[in-house]
């Protein structure tokens, strides 16, 4: 059974969440501050957390960023914050996917089935990708290059294992855009793709002006070549 925090500080909305997620079966946290939130996080790790940016003692960022210091679960903002500026710092502080106030029941759950999906362990068996300047463990979900281990977000890892199991093959930025974000972003998303794309350049090519493996083709999508 997984675990879920929920932070939010409006206790309504909180009382809702945790019945649906406890009607699926979910073992369900609470918290109405990030503080709460953290304590709780520290007390019993949670498979994925749900996490408000607008709470009363400290920004949303800031709970993301601390709960990514420690672990590589999902976590899925909520916001009332609609600009694609605040959208972008949630990513790059951390968060996999987001979703704006008001949303309905059905799609913040299909999300939260996606998040925990992804973040399944892999089957049991070797998946190493090696190329002449990284090499990947799909399975331990490591990075190497010649300077040593990379770190890599949730979101690096799931967008970097979208294209290296399709080598050589164009992988269209909408389908990439829906595989990692959810069936909900669209070609409107695709500067989420650009960001993610230059870190993922510049923390595995040795050029990342120029990449070898990581190929953008105009216009269309990204393509992985060994």
């Amino acid at each position: 059974m997984s675990r879920i925090l929920v932070v939010d500080d409006d206790a309504a909305l909180l009382h809702t969440l945790r019945l649906n997620l406890l009607a699926r079966e979910y073992d369900v946290d609470t918290a109405e501050t990030g503080e709460q939130a953290l304590a709780l996080a520290r007390e019993l790790p949670p498979d994925l957390a749900i996490v408000d940016l607008g709470l009363p003692d400290m920004d949303g960022l800031a709970v993301i960023e601390q709960l990514r210091r420690h672990s590589s679960l999902p976590i899925l903002v909520l916001s009332a914050r609609g600009e694609q500026e605040d959208k972008i710092a949630a990513l790059d502080a951390g968060s996999d996917d987001h979703i704006s106030k008001p949303f309905g029941m059905a799609e913040l759950l299909a999300r939260v089935r996606a998040g925990l999906r992804r973040s399944s362990l892999a089957d049991t068996g070797t998946a190493t990708v090696t190329t002449d300047a990284f090499t990947l463990d799909l399975n331990a979900r490591t990075a190497r290059t010649a300077f040593g281990a990379v770190h890599l977000t949730p979101t690096e890892w799931h967008l970097l294992e979208e294209l290296v199991r399709h080598p050589g093959r164009l992988v269209s930025q909408l389908d990439l855009l829906r595989a990692v974000w959810g069936p909900a972003y669209g070609e409107e998303s695709r500067h989420y793709l650009r960001v993610y794309m230059a870190q993922l350049r510049r923390k595995l090519e040795p050029d990342p002006s120029s990449p070898r493996h990581l190929i953008t083709v105009a216009g269309s999508g990204y393509r992985f070549d060994c």
